[in-house]
């Protein structure tokens, strides 16, 4: 009983947070109210004594102001209602604590003040502020690790876009994170536990990006290898360092079985809890960015190397930080054979891309690698060779003040096109490393009338971030407003999808191939 009421303690702490006009106006500490009442709702009895605790905490604030003019729910463009349907349960609530809740969502102002958070200028994305970190304590207390778990939980209740697409019972999560996160036994611990929390949510944007030192494997070193899961199968892609590569006895198409004496496929499934993803192939993406991560020195490996099985001794060496990106070798922007043009956004600066767009005049083709992270922001300065007439290419969602939970529709972006145009073929190429600002430029670029995206899907995370901080100075962000396609197609967690698939094999890395960069060339060839 006592999680139950902890969590209808959650969630009536978080609607007067966004709701109620003494603490919307930042008259109450609402942290320390929290902190407060907790010791009351833990020793109650039952179910009734715990909402009579709430009930009288609601009264300390004072009366309820009947509102002039009061906010309403306009229907007009609504994308998503505020979740309040446990506002009709009586079970739940109880009489009293019922009628204070509805009487309070009844006369909410319509002034737009919120404490704790404003909209963007712009982007309208929330930008959260008197949200303390509390970063004095090394290790938070219960009753602020609470708070942690409380806060992160209203956020995605109120401010999240893609609430409805998480995947997952929430109000399941905070009743099952409440003992976890309360009882972590240590620092680590607590931190493991917000992130397990997060990965929840299903967002590859949201992540404790403080705390990804605690994630598992553990250890200040890697080997020397770029690991991608393919079909399933932990395959080494290529060398973060040549000379050191070579030297580990591992080769590109190389299957890694087993690390340590641990099957790959087990230590994936104890760590997948702690790693955040809109989708699976992402989260497959950064395990194996992670996988062999571990002390340094020595690891014993057992791999797959076409048909036979190997053991391997491998050193793990500091790691080496590099770009994330699957694109190809070389300068931003290069000739293939064929007449095919070829271009890179991972170092492209926009000032060149007039230069780039007149060496590519005359191509039969243009391909436009994204499978990386963009340099610069390019979307409309590439993307007015693309079209011929104004093209919108997205939507948005926005939140509403007045109605915490509420998401309209806007009308989005549109590429408009310049004084020149590029005639050819335009192949977009994607991957699971093409992510946010990534998937907005596939997004734009799709919206000529020339192009086809060509790779596998993105990792389904895009709109402006929007970052807060919880007890014990951790850090976390959530996506801001929501992206979707023109017709209002979604792209959280689906992604980008491509309109020809193309996944690497393990052949084609054993050869040295880029079979995504083969396929947009065969089909700019391909006669129409």
């Amino acid at each position: 009983m006592q999680i139950e009421n902890l969590a209808t303690l959650g969630k009536v702490w978080g609607f007067l947070k966004y709701h109620h006009p003494i603490v919307t106006s930042g008259q109450r500490h609402w942290d320390y109210d929290l902190l407060r009442v907790t010791p009351a709702i833990l020793a109650s009895r039952d179910q009734a004594e715990a909402n009579t605790v709430l009930h009288k905490w609601i009264a300390s604030l004072g009366e309820i102001i009947p509102c002039n003019p009061c906010a309403t729910l306009p229907a007009e463009d609504l994308h998503l209602r505020p979740a309040l349907d446990w506002l009709d349960d009586g079970k739940l609530l109880g009489g009293e604590l019922q009628a204070d809740l509805k009487r309070i969502y009844r006369n909410r102002p319509a002034n737009g003040q919120q404490f704790f958070l404003e909209l963007g200028k712009g982007v309208k994305n929330p930008v959260f502020k008197h949200e303390p970190l509390y970063d004095g304590m090394r290790y938070p207390d219960a009753g602020f690790r609470l708070l942690a778990l409380f806060r992160f939980w209203n956020i995605i209740e109120y401010w999240a876009p893609y609430r409805d697409v998480i995947g997952e019972d929430w109000n399941g999560v905070l009743r099952q994170s409440i003992p976890t996160v309360v009882l972590a036994k240590d620092r680590p611990a607590y931190e493991l536990e917000m992130m397990a929390v997060i990965a929840r949510f299903n967002d590859t944007h949201s992540n404790l990006w403080t705390s990804l030192h605690v994630r598992p494997p553990l250890g200040q070193c890697k080997l020397p290898v770029n690991v991608r899961f393919l079909g399933g199968d932990a395959v080494v892609a290529g060398y973060t360092d040549e000379a050191a590569g070579k030297a580990s006895g591992l080769l590109p198409g190389d299957v890694i079985t087993a690390i340590d004496n641990t099957p790959v496929a087990k230590l994936v499934q104890a760590w997948r809890p702690y790693y955040a993803a809109s989708n699976e192939p992402t989260r497959l993406r950064d395990i194996a960015q992670e996988l062999h991560r571990g002390p340094c020195g020595a690891a014993s490996l057992r791999i797959r190397r076409a048909d036979s099985e190997l053991d391997v001794q491998a050193s793990r060496t500091p790691e080496i930080r590099r770009a994330k990106t699957h694109d190809r070798a070389g300068d931003t922007f290069q000739m293939l054979s064929g007449g095919i043009a070829y271009l890179k956004l991972s170092s492209i600066k926009q000032a060149d891309i007039p230069r780039y767009m007149e060496a590519a005049a005359g191509t039969k083709g243009l391909v436009v690698d994204i499978r990386n992270y963009p340099s610069e922001f390019v979307v409309f300065a590439l993307g007015q060779y693309l079209v011929e007439r104004p093209t919108n290419f997205v939507r948005f969602t926005f939140p509403d003040l007045n109605n915490p939970g509420a998401f309209y529709w806007k009308q989005g972006a549109m590429l408009r096109p310049g004084q020149t145009h590029y005639a050819g073929k335009v192949m977009i190429l994607i991957d699971e490393i093409s992510q946010s600002q990534s998937e907005y430029t596939a997004l734009a670029f799709r919206a000529s009338p020339r192009a086809r995206i060509i790779g596998s899907t993105t990792a389904g995370a895009d709109g402006n971030t929007s970052p807060f901080g919880m007890p014990g100075g951790l850090r976390s962000l959530i996506s801001g407003i929501g992206i979707f396609h023109p017709d209002k197609r979604p792209t959280q967690r689906v992604g980008i999808t491509p309109d020809i698939e193309v996944i690497p094999t393990i052949e084609g890395i054993r050869a040295g191939r880029d079979e995504v960069l083969e396929a947009a060339m065969t089909e700019i060839q391909r006669a129409d």
